[in-house]
């Protein structure tokens, strides 16, 4: 099973992010799944979220549906500021490898913090949260999908009962050097399945700064891929029977 890590730059100009996505794609060296980042089509901020966000159908959707077609693959597409019914959602859309759509996760847990001295962030001023865990069939197991701050919650990425995580994801340079390698091998380790998140690449003159290091993660919590800081693509290969050898051997109820 090869996943493709689609750690992009993003500018201001959303229809230089689809193209730029569309082109890293090709380097996917036929992956059987391709990851974006989170808001990978608009920088990270609030006002983005509104002037970029649009419904289901549109540009950024039509442009995830034909990679995934044109890439023969399962795309993972980051997130994108949906909107739907006057509100907006952190959206992650799954299409199949004939480029449509096989599952859509709201992310439902918004990243509102204040860390003294760090990172000052409130979504739920501008966004809506989802409700509820995301899973999708796939020919290599069950796939789980959530988007950043979700990863954070245990028991939510637990009751997926996944073999494997899909997670659009945009920790900043406070939280990041801190938890993000630490909570990938830990929702690893506690489901014995491969974790995977996919980051935007840094760019330390945005308002928000990515901490990137996009991960691939086995059942054992070994860190397998780590992709750095620049706008890159990694595929990582593994075998999936590692997720029934690991819950074999340490058998904790999965």
């Amino acid at each position: 099973m090869i996943v493709s890590l689609i750690q992009s730059s993003v500018t201001e100009d959303k229809l230089e992010n689809l193209a730029r996505a569309e082109a890293l794609s090709e380097r996917s060296d036929g992956a059987d799944f391709i990851m974006l980042p989170e808001m990978f089509c608009c920088p990270y901020d609030a006002a983005s979220f509104v002037k970029n966000a649009e419904p289901f159908g549109e540009r950024v959707t039509e442009a995830l549906s034909g990679i995934a077609a044109k890439r023969n693959a399962v795309l993972i597409g980051g997130s994108m500021p949906e909107s739907d019914g006057g509100r907006i959602y952190n959206t992650c859309f799954v299409f199949g490898k004939d480029g449509g759509l096989i599952a859509r996760h709201r992310k439902a847990h918004l990243f509102d913090i204040n860390v003294e001295g760090g990172q000052s962030f409130r979504e739920s001023d501008t966004l809506s949260a989802g409700g509820s865990a995301t899973v999708f069939p796939t020919p290599f197991g069950k796939a789980g999908v959530c988007v950043c701050f979700d990863v954070r919650f245990s028991s939510f990425v637990n009751d997926m009962r996944a073999d494997m995580l899909f997670v659009p994801a945009a920790f900043n340079m406070t939280t990041g050097p801190m938890h993000w390698e630490l909570l990938f091998r830990a929702r690893a380790v506690d489901s014995q399945m491969f974790a995977f998140g996919c980051a935007p690449s840094r760019n330390t003159d945005a308002s928000y700064v990515s901490y990137a290091n996009s991960i691939a993660v086995d059942p054992w919590g070994r860190v397998i891929a780590n992709a750095g800081i620049n706008e890159t693509v990694v595929n990582v290969a593994v075998d999936p029977a590692e997720t029934a050898r690991a819950r074999a051997q340490i058998p904790i109820g999965n």
